[in-house]
């Protein structure tokens, strides 16, 4: 390691910064947010920090830089871009032992600022020692993207009560407790804005760590369950949540929705036990919904954190308002993680609006299976001007064109139907509604896909779309009607 990163207390400490341009502004902007007190030298300063100067958030000395400007400062900029003078400004700071930066310029400089991801209180230092900004700016928006914006939030709820958690537990116990707030249900709660709810996680994570310390009582802290929707398959569409908590669950329940990509992005040591159930024309549930149940209860029973990860939204044809319902019955704390839903995932991955204020302006969401007559509204879903998506049809296509024309559709109504959206091999099928079926049975699609009807499923195709974010459209097969295609993406 060639550098020691430290954070500095700067607050009413004196600082010199030479040099009164863009240069220098960046850098005052950041000594102002720590409350430093700023001397700037330049014979001019921008707009901005003339305005500054002018409200008294900075002394500004209308002259060339002198050795005597450096009496009582403790820290010392260089932002000029002038050489000779960032090197004399150097050397005079060197001379007195203080500490200086030289914007730009590593070898004259004793410290670096670094790039910032800024939680407050939390704050993520990245520093390549001056020699490669880019990289460190890069690094720094990777950890942008992973870090929840309301970290700082967390950060203050748990140093508002180090005190009493000090006071409550001997020290051997703080550390794990302190780790299952931040990682569980009271630090979901922070997260998601919720205080009320933060707090009384947290009394309770208290509690239990309180009982489980007494040997008299041989009490068992009790788990959570996180719901998580995984999205439409691939797996650079985990929401961030879904990923941070995936790193912290000790057991993993997914179903055959959940391809080996998301399941890569859990923690390596975590259990993972597969609840997935088989559809198709002729479907078979390999894990019963009550014992998905008894195993999300009796894992957090036993004190661990438990991911239920399925695909798509646990709450859109998810059967998560089920598990979380089992949940409470049980008094487990539970996480629900909302996910892209396939409809949404599958309609971009094609290019396909699910509205369009010309031709669509709703859209309806329907389970294919079970189909049952008394079930669905076919009136509703007949009608024009909307869009509506069939989860899980493929095995009951045929009849689902059939009670949609009966019910008023046109047969020449465009439909698409898209099979493993957003994943390697995703084929799109578009075709009409009295032809979809006969034109999936000669292409063979197979579950998982969706069926999308309405006009938005021409819209791509005759605006000249050909491409998608999962690559460059192939036709496969061909078809008399205009609008029937197929292609891979």
């Amino acid at each position: 390691m060639d550098h020691l990163p430290i954070f500095l207390q700067l607050r009413e400490v004196p600082v010199l910064v030479v040099g009164g341009g863009r240069i220098a502004q960046r850098k005052i902007e950041l000594l102002l947010r720590v409350g430093a007190r700023i001397t700037i030298v330049a014979p001019q300063l921008t707009a901005e920090l003339a305005e500054r100067a002018g409200r008294g958030q900075l002394e500004h000395r209308a002259a060339r830089f002198a050795t005597e400007d450096l009496e009582g400062m403790r820290l010392v900029i260089a932002a000029t871009d002038l050489k000779l003078l960032n090197t004399s400004v150097s050397q005079a700071a060197r001379a007195r032992l203080l500490p200086v930066n030289v914007v730009d310029d590593p070898q004259l400089s004793t410290f670096y600022f670094p790039a910032i991801v800024d939680r407050s209180p939390l704050i993520v230092a990245i520093g390549s020692g001056g020699g490669a900004p880019v990289l460190a700016r890069w690094v720094r928006e990777q950890i942008e993207a992973l870090l929840p914006a309301a970290l700082g939030a967390l950060a203050r709820f748990m140093g508002a009560r180090r005190d009493a958690v000090r006071r409550a537990l001997a020290p051997a116990a703080r550390r794990p407790f302190w780790e299952r707030v931040a990682r569980g249900t009271a630090g979901a709660r922070v997260l998601a804005g919720d205080p009320i709810g933060a707090e009384r996680a947290y009394a309770r994570e208290l509690r239990m760590a309180q009982l489980t310390a007494s040997s008299a009582t041989g009490a068992q802290r009790l788990g959570e369950v996180y719901l998580i929707g995984a999205g439409p398959g691939d797996a650079d569409l985990l929401t961030l949540r879904a990923l941070q908590l995936l790193q912290q669950a000790d057991v993993i329940l997914y179903d055959r929705l959940v391809p080996a990509a998301v399941l890569e992005r859990s923690r390596r040591d975590a259990e993972r036990v597969f609840v997935g159930k088989h559809s198709g024309r002729s479907r078979q549930e390999t894990t019963p919904q009550a014992q998905i149940h008894e195993w999300m209860v009796h894992y957090a029973r036993q004190g661990l954190r438990v991911a239920r990860l399925k695909g798509g939204d646990p709450f859109v044809f998810g059967r998560g308002g089920e598990e979380a319902e089992c949940l409470a019955r049980h008094g487990i704390p539970y996480v629900i993680v909302p996910g892209i839903t396939a409809a949404l995932g599958a309609a971009a991955a094609a290019a396909i609006p699910l509205t369009h204020r010309h031709v669509a302006q709703s859209v309806t969401f329907v389970t294919g299976h079970p189909l049952q007559d008394d079930a669905l509204d076919w009136s509703a879903l007949a009608r024009g001007h909307q869009t509506v998506v069939f989860y899980m049809g493929v095995a009951h296509l045929e009849r689902i064109c059939a009670q949609l024309t009966a019910a008023g559709a046109h047969p020449s109504l465009p439909v698409a139907l898209i099979e493993r959206a957003t994943l390697p091999g995703q084929r799109v099928l578009r075709g009409t509604l009295s032809r979809i079926a006969a034109l999936a049975e000669r292409a063979g699609i197979s579950p998982p896909a969706l069926l999308i009807v309405g006009e938005v499923t021409a819209l791509a195709q005759l605006g000249g779309a050909s491409d998608s974010a999962y690559g460059p459209t192939a036709a496969t097969a061909g078809a008399p009607h205009p609008l029937e295609s197929a292609h891979e993406c």
